[in-house]
């Protein structure tokens, strides 16, 4: 018997000139924060990708995170993939499930079936809630989706400094902590090379395809002083000043149309001149912290792309570099030292960010600038993430491929969409789009292959695209030369919603019209001399939400609340932990909010004093901790920065306990625990009490906290009595979290769970 006649497998193998592929996505940055882009913050490496390649300046997102990232990496509208909204928040009908489709395969699914290399390194959040714990399942984590390696975070937002990290399809630790300098976006930039070198080095001549999306710009703006301290004194001048001076800018660079009008300040953005002194020293020290962590998030790309070019790769590598949505208005008309405040209804002052603002942007701080910079950062837009207005939905572009691009510095005027990126890359790697995958017939692609307005200035200018919006109950469209928008407010944040003119009524909402072609901005309301116009964008508004299943539109979260998908193995009431294992999800965890019952079976070895950590959840931010510390059991709490301790007066003595704490939840009734107490207990006696001095959290951290069982991880919660790890100091049999005294009152808030969505995207 001989092999004659046997045929081998053969692998697809892309075409051998075939380029690699980066896309990198920035979080929240505006349309005019880049210095490309007219800004005069520090941004010289993407500057450079600018003027070696093309700008688009009629590019539009979705106006939020994971919806763009849907759109981006299915090329369809975020509705018709079951992500009309965040995946924090899946909701059982068709256009909210936060479920990509079967009949959607990603891009990185496809690319990897054609031959190619898929990499992910940075922000995923297409994860659904309940799917983001250690036990999964795994298909709708990066690697379900076809990347072949992932290391980053699957949370709409975490702390740069101490982030909580997956690597492929586990929990890891960062390599470092934050007293040794550790940075999220470093870390990001040397995992993405080190990918891109074994990847190489294995198979030099494979292509990859490299999704690179960063936590930055996206709060908490975490960066070292030396990088933002050279900023100092730039923003004097206040916001309308600088967005004054940024639209002179656009339009001497020509990413603004010179006939454009720069629309005045609206009355809820405070006059600068009205501000006293340490007002304005707050908000000018908010937007130098911004444009610190944006020239450092610049530098970070920077390295990589010089990566690239030591290699002799880039002139074939095309590289697109985008912002998932417009700038962000989430810290409000004051901003915050910590956005986590805003969940934990403890609110803000002046005063209170006056007293910080020394750390602004260090550990001690998960710091949001106000919505004067957003409004700002957005120049010569209207609103901001979150809005259908071009605040929300018109963002930077930059496309790099020095092999096809033939006028390098070129700005190109098409009205492009996020869903035109994956037919781009598809149609640059010479690929097909697939009509059937796993048996599964694809729907239709709704972008278009953009490789001509590459290719050739001539073919700058495309038909422009009937293309719907809607976010929140904000919604537009684009047709031809128009566009429709209505007044109407989202709710989620609290100042917006105090606040901002519009309709809170969608039966009373205002559709108001412009002229895209003569007007870029939306400064020219033509509703009441074209209502013909007006009607008939309604009726295809409506006929596009029909088609792509936008509907059923509702902004009342309490009924999406009574919709929301539940969790496929819901969280115990009463739970066992042990040490040894990765910090468990907050998901995973008992409700902690309507009282608890933490207890420790833990040992005082003979001579020693007891110390050391027994369990802990979050940081300083965010979080609580049992520890002991020169032998005296203790608790604390953070409520967003707010610390509640109780402290035994007694040192524990060697052996065998039982150490806990308990939240007994409050009346409400304007006593002094009226929002409850923290009792500590050993061996089944109260020993000492503490009231809360404000609501106990619904929600931790928005990127999530993670309970750590023996020892502590990160920052600190109680940083003036311990430093982490600060490992317990003996055995630790469990730690049992117990809900079932307070179960009845464990019910969720949709307030509170659409703030906390909100303000983790």
């Amino acid at each position: 018997m001989t092999d004659h006649g046997r045929r081998h497998p053969v692998d697809p193998r892309p075409a051998p000139d075939a380029p690699d592929v980066v896309v990198i996505v920035l979080d929240d940055l505006g349309f005019a924060q880049l210095g490309c882009y007219g800004s005069d913050m520090a941004t010289p490496n993407l500057d450079r990708l600018a003027a070696d390649g093309l700008r688009f300046n009629r590019f539009h997102v979705t106006a939020m995170c994971s919806p763009t990232r849907a759109s981006l990496l299915t090329g369809r509208n975020h509705h018709a993939v079951g992500v009309g909204f965040l995946v924090d928040l899946p909701i059982a009908h068709p256009g909210y499930s936060a479920r990509l489709p079967k009949s959607a395969a990603p891009l990185p699914r496809v690319l990897r079936d054609a031959g190619y290399s898929t990499l992910s390194v940075g922000k995923w959040h297409l994860t659904p809630r309940w799917e983001r714990t250690a036990s999964g399942p795994f298909d709708r984590w990066p690697l379900g989706y076809g990347f072949e390696r992932f290391y980053g975070f699957l949370q709409g937002d975490t702390n740069h400094y101490a982030p909580r990290l997956v690597r492929d399809n586990h929990y890891t630790e960062p390599p470092a902590g934050p007293d040794d300098g550790y940075h999220l976006t470093e870390d990001l930039a040397d995992s993405a090379i080190r990918m891109i070198l074994d990847q190489k080095q294995a198979t030099p001549d494979k292509p990859y395809f490299l999704y690179f999306p960063l936590g930055a710009t996206h709060a908490p703006h975490h960066v070292p002083g030396a990088w933002s301290d050279p900023y100092r004194g730039r923003f004097d001048q206040g916001w309308e000043r600088w967005r004054e001076e940024t639209f002179a800018r656009q339009t001497a660079l020509g990413v603004v149309p010179g006939n454009t009008e720069l629309s005045p300040r609206p009355p809820w953005i405070q006059d600068w001149s009205g501000l006293d002194g340490d007002e304005r020293r707050i908000f000018a020290r908010m937007q130098e912290v911004y444009a610190g962590f944006l020239t450092h998030t610049d530098a970070q790309i920077g390295r990589l792309l010089d990566f690239l070019r030591r290699t002799g790769r880039l002139d074939n590598t095309l590289v697109l570099v985008l912002s998932d949505n417009g700038a962000s208005a989430e810290g409000g008309s004051l901003g915050t030292l910590n956005e986590h405040r805003f969940t934990a209804r403890s609110g803000d002052s002046a005063a209170r960010n006056l007293a910080a603002l020394d750390d602004w942007g260090g550990p001690a701080t998960y710091p949001h600038y106000a919505w004067g910079w957003a409004w700002a950062g957005n120049a010569p837009l209207r609103l901001w993430k979150r809005y259908t207005w071009l605040g929300g939905t018109r963002a930077p572009l930059i496309a790099h491929w020095p092999r096809r691009v033939p006028d390098p510095g070129a700005i190109r005027p098409a009205f492009t969409h996020a869903v035109d990126l994956m037919p781009t890359i598809l149609d640059a790697c010479g690929i097909e789009a697939p009509t059937v995958v796993d048996g599964v017939p694809q729907q239709p692609v709704d972008g278009r292959s953009l490789l001509t307005v590459l290719d050739d200035p001539d073919h700058a200018q495309l038909p422009t695209p009937t293309q719907y919006f809607e976010m929140l109950g904000s919604r537009s469209i684009v047709h031809g030369e128009w566009k429709a928008t209505t007044d109407h407010v989202s709710r989620g944040v609290e100042d917006e919603e105090r606040l901002l003119p519009g309709s809170r009524d969608f039966a009373a909402d205002r559709w108001s019209l412009f002229r895209l072609t003569d007007d870029f901005a939306e400064s020219h309301d033509l509703a009441d001399q074209h209502p013909d116009v007006v009607r008939k964008l309604v009726t295809l508004w409506d006929a596009e939400a029909e088609r792509n299943q936008v509907l059923p539109l509702d902004d009342r979260m309490q009924k999406r609340l009574t919709a929301m998908i539940p969790p496929a193995w819901p969280p115990p009431a009463r739970a066992s932990y042990a040490p040894g294992g990765t910090p468990v999800h907050d998901e995973a965890l008992p409700l902690l909010f309507g009282g608890f019952e933490l207890t420790a079976d833990a040992e005082v070895p003979d001579g020693t004093v007891a110390a050391g950590v027994l369990c802990a959840l979050g940081d300083l931010n965010g979080g609580f901790v049992l520890y002991a510390d020169g032998g005296r059991l203790a608790f604390a709490c953070s409520r967003a920065g707010d610390l509640d301790r109780v402290v035994a007066s007694e040192p524990l003595g060697a052996g065998r306990h039982r150490l806990g704490v308990r939240y007994d939840v409050g009346q409400g009734d304007g006593r002094v625990d009226s929002h409850g107490k923290f009792v500590l207990h050993v061996d089944g006696e109260d020993i000492a009490t503490t009231p809360l001095g404000g609501p106990f959290p619904y929600t931790f951290q928005h990127g999530g906290a993670g309970l750590s069982v023996g020892h502590d991880r990160g920052l600190s919660v109680d940083p003036e009595r311990y430093r982490p790890p600060f490992a317990w100091r003996g055995p630790l049999h469990e730690v049992v979290v117990d809900t079932t005294r307070g179960r009845g009152r464990a019910k969720r808030s949709a307030d509170d769970e659409l703030r906390a969505a909100l303000h983790s995207d």
